[in-house]
């Protein structure tokens, strides 16, 4: 390890990434090299290294091709965000850096930028001023902090300081939630001791709709106990958001702690036309969305808000003789978070905000929507594709369904479409389950994207559809 490799390193890197991001837009979004290139590493560890240099063009030659190409303007598999100039070059900073951002005593900047950044997260979002909140690895961790919060609220409902003490002796907690809970919720609660099998989801249709009488009668049957209830700010097949105002007024009427899932459909609240959708969001007691989606940040980030923000000191409390005490004034996330050791990913939020603010935001989520809309638009015209959903937010669940397939066929035709699409790798867009049928749900969210590439996505799966089809008659 020789500091003179250093400066070579990072201009060797800097060329790359620059060489690739020209190329981004162009590239396929899986190469057909994917194989060959994932097959050229591996072997034994050597036993003397060949240097930085020969590491790094290594990495820069066949690591490219063996990546799945998701901060380009074609993937729309996940609910995937590029990166923004001003979040990359701020992540490329934080590593620079290397804070220890978990305590202000090793990262004062990264603490700092991280109040800084989160106090505007809740003007972005319209979030009452008095909410603590802090960063997170992505949505799931903002799940397990916002439910882990809850959990202490029910505990002490019940006269236990679970964090403390544990769950001995207690009931099971209710979760109630409607059929478009997320997984990443069922994997905080598990993680949290509370169980996946503890939700009670009330739909009223196949699609997941929300229930709210039901939940009410299964909120008055409680009599007063607490319980957790779980609204969806954006519904990942569909974009579609649970009633949070009336969620809102049930745990007001029962006592309940309101938990909203917003990884994505948060930031409807940025533009008029969404806005509605989520109107009752301020009212929760806790809030989360994620950063590697609409905000474009690298990931992995999330971030977590709550009304209480004493109760996560409670839950996530940190104490060593070699740490700050817990009464140090300064702000120590590792102290308020699961994660103790955390990097600095506040400078890139800060950084994308600071660059961009409310109306580059602003702008940014209504030209997704507008795109959106467009590819509805692509695929209500064409005659062998069906969509199954309206579109209120960016994602739009559509099928291939050529005239003269049977319906009982149609499922098994999508599923190897599908595969197909993704090993074609021009556009990538995965399959999901919609009311017992396969569809495609492509979801709208890199600042990159434009009307040629959701363009191209249709065009392709009505190519390869009809070259699928072909051949199986």
């Amino acid at each position: 390890m020789k500091r003179e490799e250093l400066e070579p390193a990072l201009e060797l890197a800097a060329r790359e990434a620059v060489r690739y991001l020209a190329e981004l837009d162009a590239r396929p979004v899986r190469s057909q090299r994917l194989e060959e290139a994932l097959g050229s590493f591996g072997g034994s560890l050597p036993d003397e290294g060949d240097g930085a240099l020969a590491a790094l063009a290594e990495l820069a030659e066949e690591g490219f091709e063996g990546a799945v190409h998701s901060a380009g303007p074609r993937f729309f598999h996940f609910v995937t965000g590029g990166v923004t100039p001003a979040a990359l070059g701020a992540d490329w900073l934080a590593s620079t850096i290397d804070q220890m951002a978990g305590v202000w005593v090793a990262g004062p900047s990264a603490a700092r930028l991280e109040a800084v950044a989160v106090d505007w997260l809740k003007e972005l979002f319209g979030l009452p001023v008095e909410f603590g909140g802090l960063l997170t690895t992505g949505a799931t961790m903002a799940n397990f902090v916002g439910l882990a919060a809850a959990r202490q609220w029910w505990g002490e409902r019940h006269g236990r300081d679970v964090a403390q003490q544990g769950f001995a002796g207690l009931p099971s907690v209710r979760v109630f939630s409607s059929g478009y809970l997320h997984a990443s919720a069922g994997k905080a609660l598990a993680m949290l001791g509370i169980g996946r099998g503890s939700v009670a989801m009330f739909a009223r249709d196949a699609a997941g709709r929300l229930d709210a009488e039901a939940l009410e009668d299964a909120l008055r049957r409680l009599d007063g106990a607490p319980a957790i209830l779980v609204g969806n700010a954006g519904d990942v097949n569909t974009g579609d958001f649970d009633p949070l105002g009336r969620l809102a007024d049930l745990a007001e009427r029962h006592g309940a702690w309101l938990h909203v899932d917003g990884a994505f459909g948060l930031f409807a609240r940025l533009v008029p036309a969404a806005a509605a959708l989520a109107e009752g969001v301020e009212r929760a007691d806790s809030v989360v969305a994620d950063g590697h989606k609409w905000l474009n940040v690298p990931y992995d980030c999330g971030f977590a808000f709550v009304r209480d923000a004493a109760t996560l000191a409670k839950v996530f409390a940190l104490d060593a003789a070699y740490l700050p005490p817990p009464g140090d004034p300064h702000p120590n996330y590792g102290y308020v978070g699961p994660e103790s050791s955390r990097r600095g990913r506040s400078l890139a939020v800060w950084a994308t905000l600071r660059a961009y603010g409310r109306a580059g935001y602003r702008e940014l989520v209504e030209r997704h929507l507008d795109l959106a809309q467009r590819l509805a638009r692509r695929v209500d015209d064409a005659p062998d594709l069906e969509r199954l959903a309206e579109v209120p937010l960016n994602i739009v669940l559509f099928r291939f369904r050529p005239p003269g397939v049977p319906e009982e066929e149609l499922d098994e035709l999508n599923a190897r479409l599908g595969e197909e699409v993704l090993t074609d790798g021009r556009v990538y867009v995965g399959t999901t389950r919609f009311e017992g049928r396969t569809a495609f749900r492509p979801a709208i969210v890199n600042w990159r994207t434009r009307e040629e590439d959701v363009d191209l996505l249709v065009d392709v799966l009505r190519e390869l559809g009809a070259a699928l089809l072909a051949r199986t008659k």
